[in-house]
Order: structure tokens, then sequence, then C-alpha cells
């Protein structure tokens, strides 16, 4: 099924000549960067390394793959790797063609995989064999005759077979078909190339889509803002299905001809280790990140002087945490950032800034994108001030696939409603205040309540559910239940995990707490008083 957006000539002709839009794709750069650098490390995951002559022959070959496969031109792929090489491989193979790439969080399980894979109309399914001890094909097989569109399955890693990615990749498609004719395959720059899932407030998750030009643009700002350049060693943990991960992890060094450096397991002491042994230039990932590299013991003694940003987003960089940043590491400039799947990253500190900058708000808007605050009504509220955070620019979306009305719907004219809340101050900054969504914010992933909320009333014991934020200082919040139970029923912690580990749900988005309640707060017209069981945790922590 075709993607509808919200594409009109005029916002093409508004940003292609505000020179935000400039017409190039991913592979664009590829190929420059393996035509200049050909013999450069492109990138470096725990299991290999690549050049970019290499890079290019395999995106090449698998693109090849890909049309011998039947994939073509709007087609979606689906992936569900962690930060290994082939990720990126995969990626770049679906730009070179036109199709549409759509990355999953390795951590999705049934519920999220079968909602995504189906609403995305995949034809191809790519996945780890086994990863972090959980099989993946097992997985697919068990949700695969629920979608229509499904063709495929290659397995990373797994026996030599006719559906093993090695032996796919080991095909010479190239003396298939000439590869010459991959030029002619080329997309528009306006074509949909990225569909990201993003927590959705409804129960359903929301994917998002990206173009070409969306996507080159949110990156084509940070060698002015930032320093990156062709010699910028970039680190990237969180993962590439993340829309951080994919623009800053992956798309950012082929885009600048630089060299990325995945882990697809995170561990704080082995990335100090990757700092000294590649000399990393710049990190970033949520808070708890910094956090976790802070804590690694014999610090001073490392040679880490190569590392000099680090962007923290996804939660509130501590004040003490930036000061012992600049203890440990005085050459390294922390930097609070804040975006959204639809948007990428919209504001990011500037180096240089003073802590207070650093530490109270969430940075400055990256050129072209434009930020307000309004009211409950839609009016500008002056700054200093609390409203509802607008945003409008050359990184924004264009539309949740095969929901139009949705898409129109968190717009207010040309301004997209983050659903967050927030302050400008006198000089532009942004502060983050709160959310109108209803979103648990755990070391920047996002917990989708609604979503999980649907998921505990289907149990018959539970016959009323509220799912909350507990704060807690190293990941931002936890989630905790709170759960009415039918008359006569019991409930235990460890049942509430099997319960969501037996409807398919995402471990990370389990609650950490249970909380068995007589009756939920509520105001005079049923509606839960979830700010009152927030407090509830507050006062307790």
């Amino acid at each position: 099924m075709p993607f509808e957006t919200i594409l009109t000539p005029e916002l093409i002709e508004k940003y292609t000549s505000g020179g935000y839009w400039v017409g190039r794709t991913l592979t664009d750069d590829l190929d420059m960067a393996a035509e200049r650098t050909p013999d450069k490390v492109a990138f470096v995951d725990p299991r290999r390394e690549i050049t970019y002559a290499v890079l290019r022959a395999e995106v090449d070959r698998c693109a090849l793959g890909l049309l011998e496969l039947g994939i073509g031109s709007g087609d979606v792929v689906s992936f569900q790797l962690p930060n290994w090489i082939e990720w990126v491989v995969l990626h770049l193979a679906c730009t070179r063609i036109g199709a549409v790439s759509n990355p999953l969080i390795p951590i999705y399980r049934q519920r999220e995989v079968g909602f995504m894979v189906g609403l995305a109309g995949s034809k191809l399914v790519v996945v780890p064999r086994e990863f972090r001890g959980y099989d993946h094909v097992s997985l697919i097989e068990s949700l695969q005759a629920d979608w229509p569109t499904f063709e495929h399955l290659l397995v990373v890693g797994g026996p030599q077979s006719p559906g093993s990615w090695e032996t796919f990749m080991a095909t010479p498609w190239e003396e298939r078909r000439d590869p010459a004719g991959l030029a002619a395959l080329r997309p528009d720059p306006n074509d949909v190339t990225l569909l990201i899932f993003t927590s959705g407030t409804t129960g359903e998750p929301k994917g998002v889509m990206h173009t070409h030009n969306t996507l080159i643009a949110a990156d084509n700002p940070l060698p002015d803002r930032l320093g990156v350049s062709s010699e910028s060693v970039v680190h990237m943990a969180s993962t590439l299905a993340h829309l951080t991960g994919c623009l800053y992890g992956a798309r950012l060094v082929v885009q600048f001809g630089a060299t990325g450096i995945f882990q697809d397991v995170w561990d704080p002491a082995v990335f100090v280790d990757l700092v000294e042994h590649h000399g990393i230039t710049q990190a970033a990932g949520a808070t708890p990140f910094l956090h976790d590299t802070l804590s690694v013991e014999g610090l001073a003694d490392r040679k880490l002087d190569t590392l000099v940003r680090f962007g923290c987003f996804g939660a509130p960089i501590p004040r003490t945490l930036v000061r012992r940043a600049k203890e440990v590491l005085p050459g390294l400039a922390v930097l609070g950032g804040w975006g959204q799947t639809e948007n990428s990253l919209v504001t990011l500190g500037i180096p240089g800034d003073p802590e207070e900058k650093v530490v109270e708000t969430d940075g400055y808007p990256w050129p072209g994108m434009q930020i307000r605050t309004v009211d409950a009504v839609g009016a500008a509220v002056p700054a200093g001030e609390e409203g509802r955070i607008q945003v409008q620019g050359p990184f924004l979306f264009v539309g949740y696939a095969h929901r139009m009305k949705l898409t129109q719907d968190s717009f207010d004219g040309d301004w997209f409603d983050t659903g967050d809340l927030g302050i400008i101050d006198d000089d532009g900054y942004l502060r983050l205040s709160g959310r109108t969504k209803d979103i648990i914010v755990r070391g920047g992933e996002n917990i989708p309540v609604a979503y999980l909320e649907d998921a505990l009333y289907e149990d018959p014991r539970i016959v009323a559910v509220a799912v909350v934020g507990m704060p807690d200082e190293r990941l931002q919040e936890r989630a905790a239940a709170c759960v009415v139970l039918a008359p006569g029923a019991s409930l235990t912690f460890q049942e509430l995990q099997d319960l969501l580990r037996e409807k398919g749900v995402a471990k990370q988005y389990w609650p950490e707490r249970l909380g068995i309640l007589d009756e939920l707060p509520r105001t005079p017209s049923g509606k839960i008083q979830k700010y009152r069981l927030r407090d509830r945790y507050r006062q307790e922590t």
C-alpha cells in the first residue's frame, strides 16, 4: 500500500530554496566516501570492521539481491538487528533501490513486532538467529501467518541455508544483474525512505515516515555546531533502531565520511576501552550512559582526551554529573538536547555554553528549526512561561504511516504539536517542564503507558489499572503498576511479570513495582488522577 504523506510542492519549494533540502540520498555520500577514501575504516562493531570500499561493494551486492527477491521502490524491509554492520548494509541497500527501511528495536517481542510489521506491510524481514539469549527466528515464525504481504525471512548468524543472510551475501548477485542498472533506481530525495516506530499514547505505536531530504537535513548542521568532519570517530551504543542511533550513529558517519564505532550491548568499561583504542571523538545517548561512564574506576589514568563531545538526550542532566565530567574529563563538552522521532533533534546545547544553560535547559534550536510555546487555545505565550511546545522546520516527519487523520490532528496549521510542555527563555533556549502525553521515560526509552495498560486490562483479575512513573536517580523514571483487583483475586509481582511475558510485551516496558489498591483516585467524572499516584511514589523515594 503506497504511503500517503503531507508533502506538498509548496513545502518542498520552501525547504529546497532555503538550502535545507539538498536533494541528496545517503548512498550519494557513500559513493563519494568510497571514491575519496576507499581504504578508510567506515564502521567497527563487536564482530568485525569494514572499509568504505568494502561497504559500498556489500551494499551494492545486497541491493541487487533485494531486487532478485522482488523488493523494489516503495517496498518495506523490516529488520530487527543489533548494532551490527549488517544493519548499515541493509539500510543503505534499501536506500540504493528506493525501498523503505523499517528498523525494529531488538527488545520488541510478539506484541510490538506483530503490529509494526503488519502495519508496515513488509515483504522482507531480517533478524539475528539469536541475540542476548532470545530466539528471533521463532518470534517471526510465530507471527508471519498474520502478515499478508510477508514473503521472505533472512537470518543473520544462522546455519548456511537459502534463508541465511550469509548465504544471501555470499551470492554474486552482480553476475546475475548488471550493477550499472542501480543508478537508474536512485530514488527521489522526497520519497519516504524510513519508517520508524515511536511509542503511542492511544495503545498503538505510530509509524513515523521520513524522507531522504528530512534525514540529510537533520545531520547537515552537525559540522558547524559540533565540529563533525571526516576525521570524527563516532560512538553509538543506543540501538540503531531509535532515530538517535539511526541518525547520529549510522547515517552521520556515512554522510560525512567519518568512522563509526558500535556497541551492541552497553558496557561502560568496554566503552572506555573503545575510546582509548579507536580515539573516539564523540558519543551520544541517554543521560544514564554518561552516568555509567563516569562511574568507571580509574578514568583519570586512561587516555580519553580524544573524547570531546557527549550528547545527552532523553533525560535532564544533573548538575553534579556535569561537574563530575569536568573534573574527570576536562576536555569533554557535555551537551543536552531534545527531539522526537517525528522531528529528529530540535534543540542542542552549544559547546562553550555556561553550566546554567547545560543543566537548566535542553539546548538551542538547530538552524532551520523553529520552536514556540502556546497555551491551551493555541495562543503564543511569552518567554519564561510554560506552554505546549510546537515545532516546524526541515527535519519534521512527513506523516504517520496509514494514519492521515492522526497526522492532521497532530498539527496546528504548519506547527507540529509535540505533546511536551516547556519554557523558552529570553535567549531562545528551551527547558522541558512536563508532558501532555502519558509516557514514561526510562533511561531515554519511552514506555507507552496506554499500550501497557491495555495489555494488563486483558487479565480478568485486574478491573482497573494505572501505570505511572516513579522518580529514579539514574534512569529518570521507572514504571509502577497500580491495580484494583476483582473480588477474591490475587496478583503477585512475579505473576505480573509472567502475565506480560506471556503477552509478548518487551521486558523493558514491564513495571518495576506493583501496587494493589482498593480503588484508584478519580475525578468526579471518573478520570483517574494519576498525579496523585505519582505524588505517592515521589514521597516514598
